[in-house]
């Protein structure tokens, strides 16, 4: 039976020479990739990557994500964007008569109603809504036209003592940009007081 070749190597620790020659000095220390035992290895810097668009990790959600805004509630609409004939009747009648019994007018009677135009060689106009408003037992009564469903269209006034008719109709509010039924209101209040009607006066 033939022996088996001998490793002249084996059972001895030998280093390569080739080993030998690239062996770092060990009289300088140098860094190396491997870890070392003397510290814990360093905690890596990098942020972790941000998550696409929607895609929230649980955890993120629960921890650093803020609650989502509340919705704005809507804005009511307002009263003068009411249908025309129900603004008038629901919300501008009752605040003229509050308005006007506040001035001191104690029988005042106003209503809201469609028909021709009380003024002088004006009755071939054709019918106008108006709201009408007598006191002091229908001796003095004022009218606002509007020849138009629309209270931000034109508008005009006029007033007349003792059931005559009136000869001018002149224009209201016609410097506004907006009309408001506040505005509404206080033209009618103003008007009247110039016309010493009221007890401001």
């Amino acid at each position: 039976m033939p022996e088996e070749p001998q490793n002249p190597t084996a059972g001895e620790s030998e280093t390569p020479s080739a080993a030998i020659e690239n062996a770092p000095s060990s009289d300088a220390p140098e860094t190396t990739d491997l870890p070392s035992t003397d510290k814990p290895a360093a905690k890596s810097k990098k942020p972790p990557a941000k998550a696409a668009d929607g895609d929230k990790s649980p955890a993120k959600a629960a921890d650093g994500d803020k609650p989502p805004a509340k919705a704005k509630k809507e804005k009511a609409p307002a009263v003068e964007d009411k249908p025309f004939a129900e603004f008038i009747q629901q919300d501008y009648l009752p605040a003229l008569q509050t308005a006007l019994t506040k001035q001191g007018v104690k029988d005042l009677e106003v209503r809201f109603t469609k028909q021709k135009l009380p003024i002088a060689g004006m009755s071939t106009a054709g019918d106008c809504w108006q709201v009408i408003g007598k006191f002091q037992e229908g001796q003095r009564q004022f009218n606002l036209y509007f020849p138009q469903e629309n209270i931000q269209s034109q508008r005009a006034f006029s007033c007349a003592e003792n059931n005559t008719h009136t000869s001018t109709l002149e224009p209201f509010l016609i410097d506004e940009r907006k009309i408001t039924l506040d505005l509404m209101v206080f033209g009618i209040v103003q008007r009247l007081n110039a016309q010493k009607w009221l007890n401001l006066n």
